[in-house]
Order: structure tokens, then C-alpha cells, then sequence
């Protein structure tokens, strides 16, 4: 038999979007959430990921509107020393938990079915009893899960692997339980270059470790992205970042810029990168994984045998007792871009450049604050998450767009600028306080300039490849 039950909004997911939306809509409305989500606990993906994985960006920006994540430190000792504290993946969990049960229930207005499985049209099923739950008409159906985050161990790779290899996900490598012949990590993303630098930290000679790399890629330097009490020195930064982007005609003339200043990082300067994930790592993090040189580059993985590897473009024979890791999930889902209100349905998505979950917590202001759903749409452009370099500069684009509308938005505008979610949108202004009036009386204008530039690079780079 079916139960009916009929609150303001059903929200399909309680990771970091679904959590900061609903931490948002019930901080603004008098509304009432039911939250389904089929794993046993709140956080989404970060209930599943390795053990040793920590955020991209400082904690400062991640997670919901209402409560601090971490304690706005700076890291003392590994390769983070000296930045703005990132959460790890432990903490992120933690927290999570702790703005349920002391935020989000507490208020009375929120419901939490966990281990339970969104079927559709307003229906979702317990994966314990069965029991199955619907929504009644004029209840608001909002998916959190629509970006479709990936982490290795929730789903199998799509090259096949024999029976008798040795292929792990990074999670299975806090718990080794002997040494292996050598080490081979697949995959050329952020999870790779973690799983490389877990195996160095335990001493694993670097002779040891092969790293097969369909493709490779561009990663930002995280010193660039840091609050302002862990900016060293603003106005050199801001003076960089101009350089690098309205000195630069196409994306891979700014790549390159980044790179000189140090901005950017790639693995070999001989190879021209053709993925950007927009990957956030520390110059200390980068030169310990380089440190690994056999770097297989034949495109990607078509089957693991535990004495032959086959590729797109050859094969090889591994070591005897090769241990495989898996990190070839691809984090960020490759969806197209849909309106975020139609009808009775809001669809959570990217609205603003690399910040998840200050976009969920924006959607669910504008969700509180406004009834027109032209409106809304248009404060809430969504845009996908970058693939390679050249998406750069119209994804960068496509946000700033989206800030000019906010800055317009007296609501939205006065929100922002309370959120501790919402990084500086052109990064710390300068400490001398005559420069930083100046500065920020120059934003819109200097955001106007920004986006006329991107829109040439934009031009540029489609030219370059027709």
C-alpha cells in the first residue's frame, strides 16, 4: 500500500547540493522538505569516496549557508601547508550530519527518508521494507542529483578485467594487506593524482608506480583560490590573473600564461594538454606525483589482464603482481544544461563557476524570494561543468553573465554578499582600504570588461579548430 504524503518540496538527494538548497529554502520560507535519499546517511558521494580524499577549494566556501565547515585555519603541515584548511572526506560526512540533525530536523519542517530509492513521478520506495511513498499534486519536485557525481566505487570501470587481476578502487588502498609487485594507476584526474600521492606517502618507490593516462591535463593551483586572511599578497594576484586572461587571445595562450606564474599546473611541458576538469591541486602535491615517470600515454583502457594491458593504441606487458587502481569515474557527470524551474520540477545545477554548492544554496534563495519562473530561470542560467581547455573561458563566461544579473537583483545582490558560500567573485580586493573601495566600486565594470574579453577568446578558440 502505498503512503501519500504531501510537503512543500521533495528533495531527490541529500549530498552537498541537495543539502545546501534545502539549508537555504528553510532559512527563507516557511516551507515544509521531505528529503529522499537512497544511501544511509547525508552526503552524497562523500560517503563513498577513498579515505584519504579531501576538497578541492578551501573548506571557507563548501557546504551549506547556515553553518561553518572546519575552523577557518590555515594548514601547517602537509601539502596543503600554509593554505586555507581543506575538510576531508571524514569531516565532510561529519558535517553533514550534524546540519541534519541539528539544523534541518530540528526545525520541524524537514522529514528524512533515507535508504530509500526515488522511482519517479513523485515516487520513491524503501530499499529496507519495500514500502512505497508518493507525493500528493502540489508538492515541488526538486532533483539534486541531476549532475550525476561519480566516484570510483559506485559504479564498475568500463573496460573489462580479468578474473585473476589484481584492480582496486583508491578506497581498497587504506586497507592493503600486502605488498604488490608494482602499483599502476588508470586515470588522469584529480582522484589519479591522489592515489599517486597516497603511494608515495607510503613509501612506494616511484620506479614502482606506472600511470596509464588517456589524455592529459590542466590543474589549478590552489594558492590562486584562497580567502583573504591566506592571500599573501592581493594585488599581485589580481594583477596576475588580468595578465593571464585579458593578455591572452586564445584559451591555450592563457593556459600557458597560468602556467609561467604558476597558476596552473600540467605534468609534461612537452605535451599540450586536451582535458580540464578544472582539477584543484597545491604546487607541493604536483611535484611529488611527478616524480613518477612511466607514464603510459596510449589512450584508454580496453581490457586489464594480469599479463597484458590493452589500450586504444597498443598493448604492454605489466609487472607480475601488478596492483590496478581504478580512477577513471568521471566525478562530474556530462549532462546537457536544463531550465532549473519548469513547473512543479527544479532541477539543481552549476550556476555559478566551480561552486556547487553555493548554485544549490542560490537556487534555493531565488526559490524563497520570487514567484515568476521567467524570472527565476534567468537568475539561474545553468551551464555545464568543463571538459577541456576551451571550455574554459565560456563556462568563466557563462557565470560571469549570471553574476551581472545577481548584481541587479537588489534580493540576490544583498544575499550574496552575506553568503560565506560566495568566493569574491574577482578574488580578495586589495588590503590598502582606499585600493579595496576602489576596487569594489570597480566590480561590475571590471566583470563588464571580463566577459567581452571571454566573448572574443570564446571566438578565438572556435576559429582555431574550424
Amino acid at each position: 500500500m502505498t503512503e501519500t504524503i504531501s510537503p512543500d518540496y521533495l528533495v531527490i538527494g541529500a549530498g552537498a547540493m541537495g543539502m545546501a538548497f534545502v539549508d537555504t529554502l528553510i532559512s527563507d520560507k516557511e516551507a515544509t522538505v521531505a528529503i529522499v535519499d537512497r544511501y544511509s546517511r547525508p552526503g552524497g558521494h562523500w560517503t563513498l569516496a577513498y579515505p584519504f580524499v579531501t576538497l578541492h577549494q578551501p573548506s571557507d566556501v563548501y557546504g551549506v549557508n547556515s553553518r561553518q565547515l572546519g575552523a577557518e585555519k590555515i594548514d601547517q603541515v602537509g601539502y596543503n601547508k600554509g593554505l586555507a584548511e581543506v575538510a576531508t572526506g571524514d569531516e565532510i560526512v561529519a558535517y553533514y550530519t550534524k546540519v541534519l540533525n541539528t539544523t534541518l530536523l530540528p526545525s520541524g519542517r524537514v522529514t528524512y527518508y533515507p535508504l530509500h530509492n526515488y522511482t519517479g513521478d513523485g515516487e520513491f520506495q524503501s530499499i529496507a521494507t519495500g514500502k512505497m511513498f508518493s507525493v500528493g499534486p502540489n508538492t515541488r519536485i526538486v532533483d539534486s542529483t541531476y549532475v550525476k557525481v561519480t566516484v570510483p566505487s559506485m559504479s564498475p570501470p568500463l573496460y573489462e578485467v580479468s578474473e585473476n587481476a589484481n584492480l582496486v578502487t583508491p578506497n581498497a588502498l587504506a586497507t592493503l594487506k600486502r605488498p604488490y609487485g608494482a602499483y599502476t594507476i588508470i586515470g588522469a584526474g584529480k582522484t589519479a593524482v591522489d592515489s599517486c600521492s597516497w603511494l608515495l606517502a607510503q613509501n612506494i618507490d616511484p620506479k614502482d608506480i606506472s600511470w596509464i593516462m588517456p589524455r592529459d591535463s590542466w590543474f589549478i593551483e590552489r594558492a590562486i583560490l584562497q580567502p583573504p586572511e591566506a592571500t599573501p599578497n592581493p594585488e599581485q594576484l589580481l594583477e596576475e590573473k588580468a595578465d593571464a586572461i585579458m593578455g591572452s587571445k586564445t584559451s591555450q595562450e592563457m593556459f600557458h600564461r597560468m602556467e609561467q606564474l604558476g597558476h596552473a599546473h600540467r605534468l609534461d611541458k612537452r605535451i599540450e594538454p586536451t582535458m580540464f576538469r578544472h582539477a584543484i591541486v597545491t604546487k607541493a602535491e604536483f611535484e611529488e606525483v611527478k616524480k613518477v615517470k612511466n607514464i603510459i600515454r596510449q589512450g584508454r583502457v580496453k581490457r586489464v589482464d594480469t599479463d597484458k594491458v590493452t589500450l586504444e593504441k597498443g598493448t604492454y606487458t605489466p609487472v607480475p603482481d601488478t596492483l590496478f587502481i581504478d580512477c577513471t569515474a568521471p566525478g562530474l557527470g556530462n549532462v546537457p544544461p536544463v531550465p532549473v524551474f519548469r513547473g512543479r520540477n527544479i532541477t539543481i545545477q552549476n550556476i555559478k563557476f566551480f561552486q556547487p554548492t553555493f548554485s544549490a544554496a542560490l537556487i534555493g534563495h531565488v526559490e524563497a524570494s520570487f514567484d515568476d519562473e521567467n524570472l527565476k530561470n534567468t537568475l539561474c542560467d545553468p551551464f555545464p561543468y568543463t571538459r577541456e581547455p576551451a571550455d574554459y573561458p565560456t563556462t568563466l563566461l557563462a557565470s560571469m553573465k549570471n553574476r551581472l544579473k545577481w548584481m541587479e537583483e537588489p534580493k540576490v545582490s544583498e544575499w550574496c554578499a552575506k553568503s560565506r558560500l560566495d568566493f569574491p567573485v574577482m578574488g580578495p580586493p586589495p588590503r590598502d582600504p582606499e585600493k579595496a573601495a576602489a576596487f569594489n566600486a570597480s566590480i561590475e565594470q571590471q566583470i563588464r570588461g571580463l566577459c567581452d574579453h571571454l566573448e572574443q577568446m570564446a571566438k578565438n578558440d572556435a576559429a582555431s579548430v574550424a
